[in-house]
């Protein structure tokens, strides 16, 4: 009678960026390094040569630090291979925090008067003005509702879709991401309509009516669907 087959916990696939690794997130963890060591030693060459990039997906697994460690081992005993990434689906709870940190909206109510600076991470709404002097940055988006005289820096951490949008839309400084905007290219007079401010295709700073916001960024809002 033929031994069961024994189940493959292990896949690797070779890519342009070198090799990728699918692991089990459901196997013991000693089995789990176990194949990982047995298809390498059987797929690779263990001589000198060209460094070859590893990519690990270990799926819903958290790793402690112990255990990426001696997978990182297991790995690197192939002279020729070096451990790139290893990734997870599964978050700790302090980068849960961070996440939700940065993708939160935060009210502020007050007035960001000359020489003060309101640094926010996540989305910034503001009910109150930004007067002459003041600064407004955030990691997300900038919305104020009241006037805009002052500086606004929104998308603060590289996030070049973020946009500024104002009740009174008059600063003397826009900037989105690392695109800064010192004299905009719009109109002058005060009107009743909200405005907003968004990198456009040409990497240019373009304030036009908050209307357009839908068609620009659709998924802006975390709220979808048709009504």
């Amino acid at each position: 009678m033929a031994g069961k087959e024994k189940r493959a916990y292990v896949s690797m696939k070779g890519t342009k960026e070198g090799l990728t690794l699918h692991l089990d997130d459901t196997c013991a963890y000693d089995e789990l390094l176990k194949q990982v060591d047995e298809l390498l030693m059987t797929t690779t060459r263990d001589e000198e040569g060209p460094l070859v990039a590893v990519h690990v997906h270990v799926g819903n697994r958290y790793l402690t630090r112990e255990q990426e460690e001696r997978l990182r081992d297991v790995i690197r005993m192939k002279k020729n291979l070096i451990v790139h990434s290893i990734v997870s689906n599964v978050m700790t709870k302090q980068e849960a925090l961070e996440w939700k940190k940065k993708n939160e909206i935060v009210s502020v109510a007050k007035i960001v008067r000359s020489g003060q600076v309101l640094h926010i991470d996540g989305d910034l709404l503001l009910i109150g003005d930004v007067n002459p002097g003041g600064t407004v940055i955030a990691t997300g988006n900038i919305f104020v509702l009241g006037a805009l005289r002052g500086i606004a820096h929104a998308g603060y951490d590289g996030n070049r879709q973020a946009i500024i949008a104002a009740s009174v839309m008059k600063p003397t400084q826009l900037r989105i991401s690392d695109v800064m905007n010192r004299a905009p290219d719009y109109r002058t007079d005060e009107g009743n309509e909200m405005e907003c401010a968004y990198i456009d295709e040409h990497d240019q700073i373009v304030v036009d009516r908050l209307q357009l916001l839908m068609h620009l960024r659709p998924h802006l809002t975390r709220l979808e669907g048709s009504f």
